[in-house]
């Protein structure tokens, strides 16, 4: 090449988006762990039904089904890489949409004890109006998940598997692993909704902190 000669820059060009990424960021209702939530929630229905119409096999194969699913949806967004703010916040509302259902259909049985029922609901209202509150009062507010708060919802999900299995069968093992998982579900309840009480008192008068919202 002469010297002196001028030579045209080569255009740099971006890669494009691959047809998945694309598609993953048009429409996050299309990828792999949101479809598994949204799966959770349409097995509800179907879920009450069986419970309803006495089909305790059916309705304890279901639950297990829907247990999988959530297992899996949070397993698959940390391997595919598919965390999204929508599954953020859709995952924790499947499992209190589910969960919260089924207590109240399994009281309506007279299988779920009253005082259960009542703690669990009670505590959910109290986050729910206080959460309310702080959004009124200091703008969005969010909290980093709690080791309590996810062992209330363990509790709350082996206690409604254990209550299902229980009228499947009555053995001695069974019903002592209801007795456990239910006294688990109170206590934990208790901690759980104690624990956030005092995080949101100690919070109360600081900025609003970025945290992950999260089941509680």
């Amino acid at each position: 090449m002469p010297a002196g000669a001028w030579v045209a820059p080569r255009p740099c060009y971006e890669r494009p988006a691959m047809p998945q990424e694309l598609n993953h960021r048009l429409n996050p209702l299309r990828s792999a762990p949101n479809l598994l939530t949204l799966l959770r929630i349409c097995l509800a229905p179907f879920l009450v039904a069986a419970i309803l119409e006495d089909h305790y096999l059916l309705s304890f194969s279901l639950f297990l089904a829907a247990g999988f699913t959530d297992a899996l949806d949070g397993t698959l967004a940390r391997v595919l890489k598919q965390r999204s703010m929508l599954g953020h916040y859709l995952d924790p509302v499947a499992d209190k949409l589910l969960l919260s259902t089924l207590f109240l259909v399994l009281l309506y049985k007279g299988l779920m004890p009253v005082t259960v029922t009542v703690l669990v609901f009670g505590r959910d209202l109290g986050i729910l109006l206080v959460a309310a509150l702080l959004y009124a009062a200091v703008g969005r507010r969010e909290f980093r998940p709690s080791i309590f708060g996810k062992g209330n919802t363990l509790a709350q999900i082996v206690a409604i598997a254990a209550v299902l299995l229980h009228q499947l069968t009555k053995g001695y093992w069974v019903t002592v692993f209801r007795t456990v998982a239910l006294d688990a579900t109170i206590a934990l309840t208790v901690i759980s909704g104690l624990h956030y009480a005092w995080i949101v008192s100690r919070r109360g008068g600081s900025p609003a902190a970025n945290g992950a919202a999260a089941k509680q």
